[in-house]
């Protein structure tokens, strides 16, 4: 038995036919290529960022400083520096 000759499927095959037209106008069109533009303001903040991941997490020259002068016996906080430091700390 062949099918080929049925209405109902001359139909159905019509219609596929009719979407792969669409299917080939479209596939002749150009296709740009995907573009990633970064802000100078991102280009600033990444140059930033690169340069503070790159500083030490100890200032190794101040703990030494201190570290002197409390063995010398030459380190007199004030006040004001302990109260501005605790204040840092959010202790």
């Amino acid at each position: 038995m062949k099918i080929t000759n049925n209405t109902n499927v001359q139909k159905v095959l019509g219609a596929y036919k009719k979407k792969l037209e669409g299917v080939e106008k479209t596939s002749k069109l150009k296709q740009e290529n995907d573009k990633v533009e970064i802000s100078e303001t991102a280009r600033e903040f990444q140059v930033a960022l690169n340069a503070y991941k790159k500083l030490p997490e100890i200032r190794q020259n101040k703990v030494d400083e201190v570290t002197r002068q409390i063995q010398s016996g030459n380190y007199n906080p004030s006040a004001e520096e302990v109260v501005h430091s605790i204040f840092d700390r959010k202790i």
